[in-house]
């Protein structure tokens, strides 16, 4: 049965048979972008709001190309010319928007929740491009698809998540998705930015990259995000890439046909070395890449007249 609903907040409530559905139908849009003309009328008439309140690159590029390619017009949002900065609410400024006769809001917000709170407050669809450190869910399915893509699998495999899980809503959204198709998910780094629950959300909790890395099939990198560290979890960068970074020596440690991602951005020389991100079995690009099809997928599936 074809998933459709009218927001994607998060994966945690979706069932498998919801992933794959969304993964097949972005394997159906890939082949767009290769084309001489890379459209297709899917959502021709369609209004896409990008509501960013944080700074992002790949991710509000990403839904901007989607949905120009299923020739929806798109409204990027700049909060800091906003109305928001005169202190109106977001639930507020996106009922205004709605007004306008929009179909689809993008939010990507600083507060846990933010995505969530719009889509009970408006009708139209709402797509979650990342709330605090609560999901990123269009990131965990173009990693599942990149990982699909390039092992032929996820049932069964192992992946080893690795860096700053505490502060990571890639990581929680990865730990859902991987493990609702069937993966091993180990959560590694030091015990301040580990979280203990994750093992609830069916994680296998090690503070020991060796253990982390053995028999890996995917290793997938974090960046240590200090903007959202409100106080000191580490001694010192230099002593977690020492630990934690991913180097020649610790590279050394990964079974041959394993793949590598990040999720950008990367911060070269602390969580992996230039070498290692430019070695062929480094997906980073190719999960760049496949987020377009991802992303026009969701967008698709939400906002679409097929409904």
């Amino acid at each position: 049965m074809t998933w459709h609903a009218k927001d994607l907040i998060g994966l945690e409530n979706l069932t498998r048979e919801n992933i794959e559905n969304i993964l097949e139908t972005a394997d159906s849009f890939k082949e767009i972008s290769s084309r001489a003309v890379k459209k297709v009328p899917a959502l021709r008439g369609k209004t896409i709001v990008n509501l960013f309140f944080e700074p992002s690159t790949r991710t509000k590029t990403s839904f901007e190309l989607a949905a120009k390619r299923l020739s929806a017009d798109v409204l990027s949002f700049e909060v800091a010319t906003s109305s928001i900065s005169k202190g109106e609410t977001i639930v507020d400024t996106a009922q205004n928007i709605e007004a306008m006769k929009v179909d689809c809001f993008v939010v990507r917000h600083s507060v846990s929740g933010a995505p969530e709170l719009i889509s009970r407050n408006v009708s139209s669809a709402v797509i979650n491009a990342g709330d605090g450190c609560h999901e990123h869910p269009t990131q965990a399915l173009l990693d599942l698809f990149t990982v699909k893509e390039a092992l032929g699998r996820i049932e069964g495999i192992k992946i080893a998540i690795i860096g700053d899980i505490l502060h990571s809503r890639v990581a929680r959204s990865n730990i859902w998705g991987f493990s609702k198709l069937g993966a091993k998910v180990y959560a590694c780094g030091p015990p301040t930015i580990v979280p203990a629950q994750l093992d609830r959300m069916g994680a296998v909790i090690t503070y020991d990259i060796k253990e982390a890395l053995q028999d890996a099939d995917v290793v997938y990198i974090l960046r240590l995000q200090k903007e959202r560290q409100k106080e000191n979890f580490l001694s010192s960068l230099k002593e977690y890439s020492m630990y934690y970074g991913i180097d020649g020596i610790k590279y050394g440690m990964i079974k041959k046909g394993a793949v590598i991602m990040h999720p950008g951005p990367m911060n070269r020389g602390v969580e992996i070395k230039s070498e290692i991100a430019e070695k062929e079995n480094a997906l980073i690009l190719d999960q760049v890449t496949n987020g377009i099809a991802v992303r026009m997928s969701v967008l698709y599936l939400t906002t679409g007249s097929i409904k």
